[in-house]
């Protein structure tokens, strides 16, 4: 068998009863445990009242989400109608500018054809 040195088995003693000692300052007196009763007592009301306050929270933000989604679907819903009431566009915007020169350039032919007027003679460079 195998011997142990007296060393480790002094610090192993000490160390045992540094152990038990702790144990016995965490435990609790009885007017400590009646104290803390108390406290968990307040502290489980308390919790009670916040999961009942969280809860009408949900409850609000549940009413609010569903009210928002309908009006969200009656915008959509009114949406929809004014598209399908607006009249589509008869030219696109490169269709009216072409609209626009073609007619300028009419309107420019016409004037000056009535500026020129009804001259019968030929007009002639002269040299």
């Amino acid at each position: 068998m195998r011997t142990i040195p007296l060393s480790l088995l002094v610090t192993l003693l000490l160390t045992c009863a540094s152990l038990q000692a702790e144990e016995e300052s965490l435990q609790p007196a009885p007017e400590q445990a009646a104290a803390s009763a108390e406290q968990s007592g307040e502290l489980e009301q308390r919790l009670a009242q916040s999961e009942q306050l969280r809860n009408e929270q949900q409850a609000s933000s549940a009413v609010q989400l569903q009210r928002l989604r309908q009006e969200n679907q009656r915008l959509r819903m009114q949406l929809k109608e004014t598209q399908a009431q607006t009249q589509p566009r008869l030219l696109s915007e490169h269709q009216t500018w072409f609209a626009l020169g073609a007619a300028l350039s009419l309107v420019s032919i016409l004037f000056g054809a009535l500026l020129r007027g009804s001259r019968k003679t030929r007009r002639e460079w002269i040299n």
